[in-house]
């Protein structure tokens, strides 16, 4: 069943998003997503308006903003250094194989992460005839699945994924706000006043505390082997 539909027109111009300011450059015609990336290098760290990015990728790809949005909600909740069990990386979870398709180079960039994933559901709009439930679907599980189906695949994240994102899509205008990255994938989401949300964070300096307190007790293990060893023995550890 055709949910809604969306038209492939080529937009004028094009925002391209900093750590921290989003410039207005023009583009020709549909321009290359490499070509994009490009244009203003990677990112390894910063301030990211995710609401900018999506604008920015809506209008580049003619998609609703509040459509990504809906996606990246359920596919990470806008969490930029996520890794699924089966290695989907980044905002919109694109698997590797994809992002090397896609011409993305670091799926943790917010910005390379949410073009990426644009790209790619305009791919499955177009390629289902602007089936969106089908679209989605094929994001998910991927477009073969859906074509061997003929539909969405019975396979129960499939299957609860496309009316979750329906529901989101549906539900009013979702607020992505801010988020602080680095290249080290430490990310703390801001929300749009600027309050963080620091679950990752704190997650990231739990990660960071466990391996410094295991470093110490190494330490002083290796310390009191030594010193119960006697002045005529070997006092090297292997």
């Amino acid at each position: 069943m055709t949910v809604g539909t969306v038209t492939a027109e080529c937009t004028e111009t094009s925002l391209i998003s900093t750590a921290n300011a989003v410039a207005e450059l023009p583009a020709s015609g549909n321009l290359a997503f490499n070509d994009v990336l490009r244009s203003r290098g990677q990112l390894t760290s910063g301030r990211a308006d995710l609401d900018a990015i999506f604008e920015a990728a809506g209008r580049r790809y003619n998609l609703p903003p509040n459509l990504l949005k809906a996606v990246a909600k359920v596919e990470s909740d806008f969490r930029p250094h996520l890794v699924s069990r089966v290695g989907a990386q980044g905002i919109m979870q694109i698997m590797p194989a994809t992002a090397q398709y896609l011409g993305v180079t670091d799926p943790f960039d917010p910005e390379q992460s949410i073009m990426g994933g644009a790209r790619y559901l305009r791919e499955q709009i177009d390629r289902f005839n602007g089936d969106l439930e089908l679209a989605l679907a094929a994001y998910n599980a991927g477009w073969p699945a859906v074509v061997r189906h003929g539909g969405i695949p019975p396979f129960r994240e499939t299957q609860n994924y496309v009316p979750k994102v329906l529901g989101y899509y549906g539900g009013g205008e979702i607020t992505a706000g801010f988020v602080n990255f680095d290249r080290f994938g430490v990310s703390n989401r801001l929300t749009a006043n600027g309050t963080s949300s620091s679950r990752e964070a704190s997650a990231a300096s739990s990660a960071v505390l466990s391996g410094a307190l295991t470093q110490m007790l190494l330490i002083n293990i290796i310390q009191m082997q030594m010193n119960s060893s006697g002045d005529n023995k070997d006092k090297r550890v292997f």
